[in-house]
């Protein structure tokens, strides 16, 4: 039997054969008590988002400000948002969205040009336990909290996506081709796993 705590959510899973009762299961989970309660501590406490809100961009922390503007945009380190908004988390995720969108396909152009394939539609997902993904198919998925990564890191996800277009596996094949690609992907992928939980404590839904 195998117990996992999600560093994106605390979401919480465990593994276990068919044969296993649910008794022997449950005293497991008894047994590791104290193991969970302790990686569920160091999860990043949620923040609701909201007027005065500080939530990072490219991986910097923008204060969200009600203003007299008619649409979100950013100056300085300021998201201004239109200070009649009933509802600033919605706006605001819509917002953060369209950055991720036009961002990502910004650089997925610029790595499909480089690698000599094409891709097929990009979609865009909170989702909770992988940065993106590539299909057979040539379809890409990427979470548009990268927007709130550093430009490198969001670059270095989108050029791993890329990647899989030619190699659908992660080969030494495949992790060549995206050094010749991306360059040393050491510092990016060292980001994630260090601080990619803390884009998920920003919380964007009731």
């Amino acid at each position: 039997m195998t117990l996992r705590v999600s560093a994106l959510d605390g979401r919480v899973s465990i593994t276990a054969p068919n044969r296993v009762p649910m008794h022997d299961i449950e005293a497991f989970v008894r047994e590791k008590e104290g193991w969970l309660r302790e990686k569920i501590s160091k999860m990043p406490e949620q923040l609701p988002v909201t007027f005065y809100t500080a939530i990072p961009i490219h991986g910097v922390l923008h204060d969200i400000v009600p203003s007299t503007v008619n649409k979100m945009e950013i100056y300085t380190n300021q998201l201004l948002i239109p200070q009649k908004t009933k509802n600033p988390r919605a706006y605001t995720v819509a917002f953060v969205k369209l950055l991720a969108r036009d961002q990502i396909v910004k650089e997925a152009d610029f790595y499909a040009k480089r690698i000599g394939l094409p891709y097929g539609k990009i979609s865009l997902r909170d989702a909770k336990s992988r940065w993106g993904s590539c299909n057979d198919r040539g379809a890409m998925m990427f979470s548009w909290r990268l927007i709130m990564a550093p430009p490198k890191v969001l670059s270095y996800v989108v050029a791993h996506e890329v990647t899989h277009l030619k190699h659908m596996n992660h080969s030494s094949q495949f992790w060549n081709e995206l050094c010749s690609l991306f360059g040393d992907y050491d510092e990016e992928r060292r980001w994630l796993r260090e601080n990619g939980a803390s884009l998920h404590k920003y919380k964007f839904k009731d």
